[in-house]
């Protein structure tokens, strides 16, 4: 499990094919000060497992075995070598819980459609695919890349979230332009409300 707030911005070393698999190699520093080898981390909000680790050019890089699956519901397969990433370690069961819960099991993928300045914060637009918009509710909670984020404004096929300076400063969101594509992770618990009344509802 994961809070949504980012430790580390990481940096995509190598993408290596295998099939319809990859591994995923990141160069990152903070991340890396307690590893071990099955820990979970999260990838742009993606939950993957280390599975191998080596000093380079003063920072570390870290292995990920992705599979087809996650390849195919997240925008990791658009990951390149230079990619910046958003890094968090799992959550500690001793630690305040400074986001929401966030599983790193994206539902699906949207996109930025537009970004407002504000004097020292800015207003982004996100499309949201048709088959998540039921579990995003105004001032409720969404994982976008792995950020935990407020929405503030909903439509059928939209939502918006307001970015303060330290989230522009400290994640890729700061840099995400119309057009580019996003990870998405709705609130587990709206989905867990649906699903106890669909089973309700056929008792």
């Amino acid at each position: 499990m994961f809070t949504g707030i980012i430790e580390e911005l990481g940096e995509v070393a190598v993408v290596q094919p295998r099939g319809d698999s990859a591994v995923l190699t990141l160069a990152a520093e903070r991340i890396a000060e307690d590893l071990v080898h099955g820990a979970s981390i999260a990838v742009n909000g993606v939950c993957l497992t280390v599975v191998g680790w080596r000093a380079a050019e003063g920072r570390t890089q870290i292995d990920f075995d992705v599979m087809a699956e996650t390849l195919n519901r997240s925008v990791i397969g658009d990951l390149r070598p230079g990619s910046v990433v958003n890094l968090e370690r799992a959550a500690r069961v001793d630690a305040r819980l400074d986001g929401h819960i966030v599983q790193g099991h994206v539902d699906g993928s949207g996109s930025v459609l537009s970004r407002t300045p504000g004097d020292a914060w800015e207003s982004v637009r996100f499309a949201l695919p048709p088959e998540l918009a039921r579990y995003v509710a105004e001032k409720g909670s969404v994982a976008v890349d792995g950020v935990s984020l407020t929405v503030s404004g909903v439509g059928d096929d939209w939502f918006e979230v307001g970015l303060i300076p330290e989230t522009l400063r400290a994640t890729t969101l700061g840099a995400k332009q119309p057009g580019d594509r996003v990870n998405l992770e709705v609130d587990v618990l709206a989905k867990y409300v649906e699903r106890l009344l669909e089973r309700g509802a056929r008792s």
